[in-house]
């Protein structure tokens, strides 16, 4: 058996970790970039790596981890990618349809609220002019995110309507879409929580001396054992998106929960770590066993 890693670098921590599950299963484990395939229609076959390989034939299952920044027309391609080897029978964790929802705040914010799970209020425009009336709208304190992105990048708290207008018109000059988020006051940790088909494996506290609590932005990690009902809770909204494998994102409002975010690519360094849980078996232990069930 060969499973893939579809991984911008075999050397990263998660991917070593993964590589390592996959061998200790006594099955192959066979890397690569999205560069490494090309694609052929009405010729065979129709994806190949490196110019020599039938995918379909040479892989079991594929499991996707980040699959990277790139241009509109690289990251249109590689999702179409995954679509047509999900299509041709190969088994695709996480799916493409759930990535492309996960990917984009909006998307995924307004599927998991339909669902009724409970989230920030946001509200999403083109015009700074409106961004700044939803800026008051939402009690002049918000958070502003790009809509795609992760690891806290990009992502500012605004408090003052001058700076906010400033914010939004440049943004709306270079074209981008404004995301504004009610700001949820959560001391200085959120909750993330790993899921692994219809379990919530893992989770822990991510505590930092400010307001954003990314483990890249400098959060420690503090293992932490949720109630039956929030892990229901983080299940739930990963099956909204269609997520197999997720990091769901939790703050504690002075309401009760909330689902920030759906992260369906999740690193899980900080959280494996910490809790001592062998995030990278489950997800390898998961991934063999859909393919068994086929």
């Amino acid at each position: 058996m060969k499973l893939g890693l579809l991984t911008r670098n075999k050397e990263a921590w998660c991917s070593k970790q993964l590589i390592k599950s996959i061998m200790k299963r006594e099955v192959q484990p066979v890397c690569f970039q999205f560069p490494d395939l090309t694609a052929r229609v009405s010729c065979k076959p129709e994806i190949s790596m490196n110019n020599c390989q039938n995918l379909l034939d040479e892989l079991d299952a594929i499991l996707v981890r980040p699959i990277g920044r790139g241009s509109l027309d690289e990251i249109i391609f590689r999702l179409d990618l995954l679509h047509r080897m999900e299509r041709l029978g190969l088994p695709i964790v996480n799916s493409p349809s759930a990535i492309e929802k996960a990917v984009d705040k909006y998307h995924a914010l307004a599927f998991l609220e339909e669902g009724g799970i409970p989230i920030p209020k946001t509200i999403v425009t083109e015009n700074a002019m409106t961004a700044l009336k939803a800026f008051y709208e939402l009690g002049s304190d918000v958070v502003v995110k790009p809509i795609f992105g992760s690891r806290g990048i990009g992502i500012t708290r605004v408090t003052d309507a001058e700076v906010a207008s400033r914010i939004f018109r440049t943004l709306s000059f270079f074209h981008n879409i404004i995301y504004l988020q009610e700001f949820i006051p959560h001391g200085t940790r959120d909750i993330r929580i790993l899921v692994v088909g219809e379990r919530a494996i893992a989770a822990m506290y991510r505590v930092a001396l400010a307001w954003k609590t990314n483990i890249s932005q400098g959060a420690n990690p503090v293992p932490f054992t949720p109630e039956g009902e929030l892990k229901k809770l983080a299940v739930r909204a990963s099956k909204i998106i269609g997520c197999e494998v997720a990091g769901v994102d939790v703050m504690e409002g002075k309401n009760g929960f909330v689902i920030n975010e759906i992260n369906s690519q999740p690193g899980f360094k900080g959280l494996q770590l910490s809790t001592g849980i062998d995030v990278s078996g489950a997800i390898i232990d998961y991934v063999l066993k859909k393919v068994a069930c086929r």
